[in-house]
């Protein structure tokens, strides 16, 4: 009969121990918004870091709804371009955290590193979400699986994605962004973003919002500053940004 006890206790609190971490797992939460590039990381339903993505090239690239990581994986091979695992050249960078989407196995999609910096911020991945190769190292080492990632396109904020989705979260972090800096062609990230939206709403289009100041944008930019009687050089500077009503 002791014996029986002894098991009895031992089972409940094997599956206490059980119950405590699927519980962890379930209160980390990944939000993704493509209309800004964000990913915001959240325990216990508290947002702890927000982080510069970059995301399909397309807007139909890069899945949108509720979704898990299925798969952890360190140093990931680029299998397409045969490139091994760990290699600098590897586009796929250090860490891998795989989502279903699509009903896929997370062998498709994921978040993960990359090996090209200048990359992050902008629209030109195959449908993948890229990060800095130490903001996905550090995410990797925190992220459980099952852990849920929301992905959306939206102009709402965090809190209000997570509660569409049947989360109440809380807390805001604000990404470090110099508003006083030039853009001028080679920039790129969620401010050449914003430029190109206001310019191509004003009508000076610059063929496509990806986040990167290339010549088409170069291009509006200086139809812009020319009807509003600026120096038609293409940078923009303080006055061409309070001309086009940026901050």
């Amino acid at each position: 009969m002791k014996k029986l006890i002894v098991f009895v206790l031992i089972f409940a609190f094997s599956f206490l121990g059980f119950s405590n971490t699927s519980d962890a797992a379930a209160r980390q939460l990944i939000i993704i918004n493509k209309s800004n590039n964000q990913l915001a990381y959240y325990e216990n339903d508290k947002l702890v870091r927000v982080f510069i993505v970059a995301t399909g090239k397309k807007v139909s690239y890069t899945p949108e709804g509720k979704f898990k990581v299925v798969t952890k994986i360190v140093n990931r091979p680029y299998y397409k371009g045969n490139i091994r695992g760990g290699d600098p050249k590897n586009p796929l960078g250090k860490r891998w955290l795989g989502i279903n989407a699509r009903n896929t196995p997370g062998n498709t999609y994921a978040i993960h590193g990359n090996n090209d910096p200048t990359t992050i911020g902008k629209y030109i991945s195959a449908g993948c979400i890229r990060m800095y190769n130490d903001d996905v190292q550090w995410l990797y080492d925190r992220v459980k699986m099952n852990t849920v990632v929301l992905i959306a396109n939206s102009n709402k904020s965090f809190a209000n994605i997570a509660s569409t989705n049947g989360y109440k979260v809380s807390g805001s972090v604000s990404l470090p962004v110099n508003t006083n800096a030039t853009l001028k062609k080679g920039s790129s990230g969620p401010q050449v973003i914003e430029l190109q939206k206001r310019l191509t709403k004003l009508g000076y289009s610059t063929k496509g919002v990806d986040g990167s100041f290339g010549k088409n944008t170069e291009t509006a930019v200086k139809k812009f500053q020319k009807s509003k009687k600026l120096t038609s050089d293409g940078i923009v500077g303080p006055k061409t940004k309070k001309a086009l009503g940026l901050k």
